[in-house]
């Protein structure tokens, strides 16, 4: 905290951003960029003071990003900055974390999403870059626990479904909470079935199978299981039944959240039997 905050002077922020964005934490980002790609070496120009790296990267971004011409991209460096800055600048704030989302998909760097994400926490920003989506999940256990069950390993359907409910609530145009369920569902299910060697089970069945194995605990069992009789009963999430407008994106990502840190317990209890 700055020493006119402790002292009361000016007023500290104390709001999660999540439908804003402020100048500072707009800045934070675009400062991160340029330390990572704009002013890196080789960027702008390479020797002889040709285009570097911006050349293919402008070519890239007017095709697949911004959607332009690629006979208008402009013909120096400087001017394709311009322009690059003038858009990060002027878009909407959901406009920007599209663009990260871009770059990052495009940079595969990562320091990069490590940096982004330690602007976005600072600045009080209510999203974090996890497995290169920008999803809103503002506690920090929350997302380590959600990039920990999304390690490649051993279980890769668990980790597949897990993505995908990672990323109908991640899509900001149109999120799918009801699938982002069914998906964290069915990623535990993955998992409890493949370690009960019951492929085929339900996961009512698999829980009760690594309950009698000593791989769960029997209140762990039950309250899974409470959880999984929800989202299959008739007015459940996985019958049609339910209207979209009953769930919302706090469901989602209990869901999300709270099947990753079952899928790591699970991992974690295989590991030490092995």
């Amino acid at each position: 905290m700055k020493f006119s905050e402790r002292m009361g002077i000016t007023r500290a922020s104390a709001v999660l951003q999540t439908e804003s964005m402020t100048d500072e934490l707009r800045n934070s980002l675009w400062n991160i960029l340029d330390i990572h790609i704009w002013s890196a070496r080789g960027f702008q120009e390479s020797r002889g003071g040709k285009f570097g790296g911006i050349s293919n990267f402008s070519r890239t971004l007017w095709l697949n990003y911004f959607k332009l011409r690629i006979d208008s991209i402009p013909d120096y460096s400087f001017q394709i900055m311009d322009f690059i800055r003038n858009q990060f600048y002027f878009r909407a704030w959901y406009g920007v974390y599209d663009f990260i989302e871009f770059i990052v998909e495009m940079e595969e760097d990562e320091k990069l999403v490590q940096d982004l994400n330690i602007m976005l926490e600072r600045e009080l920003a209510g999203y974090r870059i996890i497995s290169g989506q920008i999803v809103q999940i503002t506690d920090d256990m929350e997302k380590e626990a959600v990039e920990k069950a999304l390690e490649p390993g051993h279980f890769e359907g668990a980790r597949i479904h897990l993505q995908k409910a990672l990323e109908h609530l991640a899509n900001r145009a149109k999120p799918d909470y009801r699938n982002s369920i069914k998906e964290s569902i069915s990623a535990v299910e993955s998992i409890a079935c493949e370690l009960s060697g019951k492929k085929d089970a339900t996961l009512g069945d698999a829980l009760k199978t690594l309950e009698r194995e000593g791989q769960l605990h029997g209140a762990l069992k039950s309250g899974f299981s409470a959880i999984y009789g929800y989202t299959s009963d008739a007015d459940g999430i996985r019958h049609a039944i339910m209207a979209e407008s009953n769930i919302d994106a706090d469901d989602a990502k209990y869901f999300l959240v709270s099947c990753a840190t079952f899928i790591n317990y699970l991992k974690a209890k295989h590991a030490k039997s092995t």
